[in-house]
């Protein structure tokens, strides 16, 4: 067999193997990449679920879990961040789009403890310019009956600092000043009442959102374990 007929054969197996084993494994261990330039601080884009377990520092007992993991349809790929309460019942789930890390759909689950899905008004809630301001505005349904929730967060970027987590974790982080208002809608009183709050959130290099507390810091989550899929089933289970 001549030389440059053998070197072919070997670099077409080669070839053959290789789309194979991308076939395989790629439900594991692809990851995407963001065209956003602040992707790094965002949450990791892979297709393997990870369970923020967060613990409010200053009460102690309070936790909150964020399940992290993404997906891909006829749109393209996408990162869904759940969120459960301490007892894992779901609360609310964000769908981002992975190209621009806008929000594409917002689901609450609503006073019938029924999935609900909002209507977006604005969906920049993670910035694509660390120097402009986002709007972030959704609706859904309020917690006493005939009223509507609308949700809105103005971010902006408050400062660049290195934080610490996860007891020894260290990495640069970018601190956000989040400007809450919530209005209370009742459109058969035509009435409405607003309130609104100051939130900082601090999402880590490599990790994404590590921490959240109000100004004076009566209320503040960290980031405390990333469990898997079966250490978060295991304590939910309890």
């Amino acid at each position: 067999m001549k030389k440059w007929v053998f070197f072919g054969m070997i670099t077409l197996l080669a070839s053959i193997i290789g789309w194979y084993v991308k076939g395989y494994v790629s439900d594991s261990s692809f990851t995407y990449q963001s065209l956003n330039p602040n992707a790094a601080f965002f949450y990791p884009l892979d297709t393997i679920p990870k369970i923020y377990q967060y613990r409010d520092i200053a009460n102690g007992l309070d936790e909150e879990f964020h399940r992290i993991y993404t997906v891909e349809d006829a749109a393209g790929p996408h990162l869904i961040v759940e969120v459960y309460a301490a007892d894992g019942r779901l609360r609310e789930a964000m769908n981002y789009n992975i190209d621009s890390l806008v929000v594409q759909d917002h689901m609450v689950v609503n006073r019938m403890e029924s999935k609900e899905k909002a209507m977006l008004y604005k969906t920049q809630l993670f910035p694509y310019d660390l120097n402009k301001e986002t709007w972030f505005a959704s609706k859904f349904s309020g917690v006493v009956d005939s009223t509507v929730l609308l949700h809105e967060v103005f971010r902006k970027l408050h400062k660049k600092q290195p934080t610490s987590f996860l007891d020894k974790k260290k990495a640069a982080a970018l601190v956000f000043k989040d400007k809450i208002r919530r209005t209370v809608l009742n459109p058969f009183r035509r009435t409405e009442k607003e309130i609104t709050g100051l939130q900082f959130s601090i999402f880590a290099k490599g990790y994404g959102l590590v921490a959240w507390h109000n100004s004076n810091k009566s209320i503040h989550f960290r980031l405390e374990r990333i469990l898997s899929q079966k250490e978060w089933i295991q304590i939910i289970a309890r």
